[in-house]
């Protein structure tokens, strides 16, 4: 599931591939941008904003997001996809690499100016240069009332978190997904281990939670609703939550650790 890690570890492989290059070839397979044509532009560099992708020419920055099931691939020239080309959304080329965007969730050229209009709402990125830990904490904290899922889980408040991160941060700190923000005794202290967690896992292909790499064993709750909790033995429980029926995200916990 792509969350702040894996959309930070993308931007640096198409970092890596595109900037510094002229493209010589650009293809946007969405409506509104199909007759778009950047090739002979530079890439001056990409970058992740919390869940979000800019790959930033002079004038325009590609704007990205991968929702549930995208993805970017990179490949050397002439090398096969390793995605049905149905699915592709962008292909942008220069004289060594090809980079694909497959079943992106969002896909718009956008002016550079204009980029605040689809990041500027976003809340201090937690795998930012100048990630600010007390504004985040800040606005997290600003409605007391509201569940900590939901309050970590709003890109408003802090960018780069997802429900499988969320959950596995709130078993860590012995939160139930319902407790309150207000009574949550120091929400910095949750936010910055969550950092934390991220920062670990952004240079690895599969992330891990617990320690252990093996298959089965990466994850303390998330998923395993129908398990025992690898602490106490207690059964895991799973809901739903959300502050609508539409934004509802599944949650896991242990009813023993958590409270």
């Amino acid at each position: 599931m792509p969350e702040g890690d894996t959309v930070w570890r993308t931007a640096r492989h198409l970092h890596e591939a595109l900037a510094g290059r002229l493209l010589t070839r650009t293809d946007f397979r969405v409506p509104a941008y199909a007759t778009v044509d950047l090739s002979g532009a530079s890439v001056d560099e990409v970058v992740s904003r919390g869940k979000h992708l800019l790959i930033r020419t002079p004038e325009h920055s590609i704007h990205s997001h991968l929702k549930m099931e995208g993805a970017w691939h990179v490949y050397r020239l002439g090398s096969p996809w390793r995605r049905p080309g149905h699915t592709a959304r962008a292909v942008l080329e220069n004289d060594e690499w090809q980079t694909v965007g497959y079943s992106l969730g969002i896909l718009e050229v956008l002016a550079r100016t204009d980029e605040e209009s689809v990041v500027g709402h976003l809340g201090p990125d937690l795998l930012g240069p100048d990630f600010d830990l007390d504004e985040a904490a800040r606005r997290v904290a600003a409605d007391p009332s509201r569940p900590v899922h939901l309050a970590l889980l709003d890109q408003r408040n802090v960018a780069g978190f997802g429900n499988e991160y969320v959950n596995e941060l709130l078993f860590l700190m012995g939160l139930a997904p319902t407790r309150p923000v207000g009574e949550v005794a120091d929400i910095r202290r949750v936010i910055s281990r969550g950092q934390k967690m991220l920062d670990v896992n952004k240079s690895r292909i599969e992330r891990s939670f617990t320690g252990s790499a093996r298959q089965g064993e990466e994850r303390w709750v998330y998923g395993r609703e129908r398990a025992r909790c690898r602490r106490c033995g207690t059964p895991l429980r799973s809901s739903s939550l959300g502050d609508r029926p539409t934004t509802e995200r599944n949650t896991f916990w242990c009813p023993h650790c958590q409270t």
